[in-house]
């Protein structure tokens, strides 16, 4: 069994970015300073210092980068690369590329990862040209009062950290956590949420570090 296989797969066939010399030496979202060569990157809000592992499908290759910043603000994609990480991924020329994203190690979530995760979740996103934003249109809900939906978290093809994410969520006081089976996937969702206590309660998710909220209408209550 590959190494690649056992771990956890965040994200699939999602469009990856990175950033150069424009931003060498600038801060970056946890205070560290941006050094292009480093293999590093952004996320909206992955906990600061999860590691993961970038695959690139047009060629095979793959890199491990360690998430110190928060980006990028384009619709469409998941993650901005150092220029060294593009590198290795041999994206260079094309600029962007379509990724498999798996978990090496999810980093700490400290109070600092939270609240600039909820900042960045604030901050509109660009266009670029002739991408448009699916996850943006996934999450486009027309909520009603009355009516219940479910705000989805995450999804794991690990049953064992789909239930440790849970419980992450739960200690940190949120009710109605469950986890969902979906073929081979486990989801993690906030169940049972009337529609008008929705928008306030993903900006409270958010808050806590614990982004990318996909909302569905509950089916049966």
């Amino acid at each position: 069994m590959s190494e690649a296989f056992c771990l956890e797969l965040y994200k699939d066939k999602v469009v990856v970015s990175y950033y150069a010399e424009k931003f060498h030496g600038r801060k970056t979202a946890n205070g560290e300073r941006f050094n292009m060569y480093d293999m590093t990157c952004a996320h909206k809000t992955l906990p600061f210092n999860t590691i993961i592992r970038v695959t690139n499908y047009a060629n095979g290759k793959s890199v491990d980068v360690r998430v110190n910043d928060r980006g990028p603000f384009v619709a469409g994609r998941e993650v901005d690369l150092s220029k060294g990480a593009a590198v290795k991924l041999g994206m260079i020329k094309s600029g962007t590329a379509k990724v498999k994203i798996h978990i090496v190690k999810m980093g700490a979530n400290t109070k600092q990862s939270a609240v600039s995760a909820a900042k960045a979740q604030k901050i509109p996103l660009t266009r670029s040209k002739g991408t448009t934003s699916k996850a943006k249109a996934a999450t486009q809900v027309v909520l009603k009062k009355g009516q219940l939906y479910d705000i989805q978290l995450g999804s794991f093809s690990d049953e064992n950290n789909a239930r440790e994410y849970a419980r992450k969520i739960a200690r940190a006081k949120f009710k109605n956590v469950a986890i969902q089976k979906s073929g081979s996937n486990t989801k993690v969702s906030v169940i049972k949420v009337d529609g008008k206590d929705v928008p306030s309660l993903v900006k409270q998710l958010e808050m806590k570090g614990f982004g990318n909220a996909f909302v569905r209408e509950r089916k049966n209550r």
